[in-house]
């Protein structure tokens, strides 16, 4: 059964960093581009970062630019979001996702066009 399992979420405060992990069980991301998006109460969920399948290509949400970096270990069927400089507004349930691409060296940042998704993790950036 293919499954993205998020971890790495918690509490931080700002100015902090964390370091988000996707899992992927069930199928190989080799050939899936993967993004990270996030959803805040009251918002619609966000695009932040997405990586190509071959890792070539990154996309980042303007709001997070310089703060957050996004890779891939094709080897450990990992996907990693480091987080730094972490805002108030950064306070989110943060969601990975996949989608299947022949596509090496482009990813799009828009949830529609993914078609597996994680549980979510929760990160809070509080003082």
């Amino acid at each position: 059964q293919l499954q993205l399992v998020e971890s790495g979420g918690g509490l931080v405060q700002p100015g902090g960093s964390l370091r988000l992990s996707c899992a992927a069980s069930g199928f190989t991301l080799d050939y899936y581009a993967i993004g990270w998006f996030r959803q805040a109460p009251g918002k619609e969920r966000e695009g932040v970062s997405c990586i190509s399948r071959g890792a070539g290509s990154t996309n980042y949400a303007d709001s997070v630019k310089g703060r957050l970096t996004i890779s891939r270990d094709n080897a450990k069927n990992m996907v990693y979001l480091q987080m730094n400089s972490l805002k108030f507004e950064d306070t989110a349930i943060y969601y990975c996702a996949a989608v299947v691409t022949s596509v090496q060296a482009m990813c799009i940042l828009s949830a529609s066009e993914y078609e597996y998704w994680g549980q979510g993790t929760q990160v809070t950036v509080s003082s």
